[in-house]
């Protein structure tokens, strides 16, 4: 048996494994994402109720996938608290890359 778990034999011969003592594996066993994962995650969950209340009642009745705008907002946000910059691409840079549309 794996670390974290914990296997009970019952008299009929058959057995149960418990993870983490029963608790929530990730915290239970450390192994769960890592706290910069994890603020990404919320940063989506967050940004995406804001987007639900902006647009209350505009919205149809349904599954809505977070437009690309608050995911690329939610990356830039990220990055800037990380100190990255991203560049622009040049004119030659977007030329080459519009000008195939399969393969290398």
């Amino acid at each position: 048996v794996r670390n974290f778990t914990q296997e009970y034999n019952l008299p009929s011969g058959k057995s149960i494994v418990v993870l983490g003592e029963g608790r929530l594996i990730n915290l239970a066993a450390a192994e769960g994402h890592p706290s910069a994962v994890m603020d990404m995650s919320f940063a989506n969950q967050a940004m995406a109720c804001e987007y639900l209340v902006k647009n209350q009642g505009k919205l149809e009745p349904g599954l809505h996938t977070i437009p690309v705008d608050v995911d690329a907002e939610i990356a830039r946000l990220k990055l800037q608290a990380m100190g990255i910059k991203i560049d622009t691409l040049t004119s030659d840079q977007v030329e080459y890359m519009n000008s195939w549309t399969s393969g290398t």
